[in-house]
């Protein structure tokens, strides 16, 4: 029903304010524009599932390994005391808690070609207990926001394009990504817990929180000892190295339990092509309408909005600059990509403005975009409360953003 209702905004929207640059404007190509922008954008999203398809084929293909081989059976006994908390909807060493976990430390780690296929496994694998199929359950709403809300220990992405685009430290953003990402998870976890009437004061919670902020404190006391390439460099070993280490475990464990690897590899790979096809109609749902949302200046709008209510308060203008890639982040990854890099080439990559738009970048995930490949993944037409929370979390880390990045280079 939200999705419905914001789909139909994107498209009113666009329709008048494009009638508005037409009359009072004489802006005659405006609805050319439009029109080009619906049909560059669905050939973009079919190419978006094409590069997927390799990606999810794969990785499905190697999750079928480690679930045959029994890798993601002790993973989710691992984390199933905390997990059973939140999930409570799951059964204990369900399959399910392995998926969740591998997504959530392939985000942590900014390795988003792992984290949508163990996403987009999880997923399934918690459709398989919704008892209404069209319908969200809680498990998968809180699943979804806690992905969205992005806990990102290593920006390697980030730090990669600052690099690149002349940041003499690119890697000064890391701990202010850090820090917003903690503040946006724990936003969303409070969100859906409000919303499921879950206990976040239960001992098996206030354990697991207690060790990843121990571990994110470590981390940060570790990585502040760095010089800025040496930190970069460090980053990408880590995540590569435990990348690699779980590749080669589910490999391995597989091969001493004698199953048949490759045989596994092909089954899950086969799940990961039909997936990629079937989230076809919805990525191109969603991107559509956002690119007519943008093409007709809407989104300028709304930015020249923001600016005259700074300006009118005294606020630092600078935080507008980098605001287009707050406001792209939940609606486009790639479109929010393209809004930092322009700020840091329009106002130089060590500037204030650059360093905020490149922590909005890694701050959260892309709400909608995830809402639309995930639940469509599995049929989900009812959303219930998940883009409600989505963007809760999506809000306080836009906020927490501005302040921490105005404490750190202000």
């Amino acid at each position: 029903m939200v999705l419905n209702l914001i789909w139909i905004f994107f498209i009113l929207a666009a329709f008048v304010t494009g009638l508005v640059r037409l009359i009072f404007f004489g802006e005659i190509d405006i609805f050319q524009k439009m029109v080009d922008s619906t049909f560059s954008m669905s050939k973009t999203a079919f190419e978006i599932c094409l590069g997927l398809t390799g990606v999810l084929t794969l990785w499905l293909g190697l999750m079928k390994v480690g679930e045959n081989g029994g890798a993601v059976q002790i993973l989710s006994r691992i984390v199933s005391p905390f997990f059973s908390k939140l999930f409570p909807e799951i059964p204990a060493g369900h399959k399910a808690y392995g998926s969740i976990m591998l997504n959530f430390a392939a985000n942590m780690l900014g390795l988003d070609n792992a984290a949508t296929p163990a996403g987009l496994k999880a997923m399934k694998e918690l459709q398989e207990l919704n008892p209404t199929p069209d319908r969200a359950s809680n498990a998968q709403i809180m699943f979804l926001v806690l992905n969205t809300s992005g806990l990102t220990i290593l920006p390697i992405s980030v730090m990669a394009y600052r690099a690149e685009l002349g940041a003499a430290n690119p890697s000064d953003i890391f701990l202010p990504i850090l820090l917003t990402t903690y503040f946006s998870t724990l936003a969303g976890l409070l969100a859906v817990s409000a919303y499921q009437k879950i206990n976040l004061l239960q001992k098996p919670i206030l354990i697991g929180l207690g060790i990843m902020t121990a571990v994110i404190a470590a981390l940060l006391s570790w990585f502040m000892s760095m010089q800025g390439s040496e930190l970069e460099s460090t980053s990408q070993l880590i995540a590569s190295l435990l990348l690699m280490s779980i590749i080669t475990g589910f490999v391995g464990l597989a091969a001493y339990k004698k199953v048949n690897v490759y045989e596994s590899f092909i089954e899950g790979a086969k799940e990961g092509f039909q997936i990629a096809v079937q989230i076809i109609p919805y990525l191109v749902a969603i991107l559509v309408a956002i690119a007519v949302f943008r093409a007709s200046g809407a989104m300028d709008l709304i930015m020249d909005g923001f600016k005259a209510a700074f300006i009118y308060f005294g606020w630092n203008t600078e935080i507008v600059n980098a605001l287009p890639t707050a406001m792209m982040k939940p609606l486009s990854g790639s479109g929010a990509r393209g809004m930092m890099v322009d700020t840091i080439n329009t106002f130089g990559a060590d500037s204030f403005s650059a360093r905020l738009a490149s922590t909005f970048q890694g701050a959260t995930d892309t709400t909608f975009f995830i809402i639309a490949v995930y639940f469509g993944s599995v049929k989900i037409k009812h959303t219930r409360h998940a883009v409600q929370c989505g963007l809760i979390a999506d809000g306080v880390g836009i906020v927490a953003a501005i302040i921490i990045a105005t404490l750190f280079f202000g």
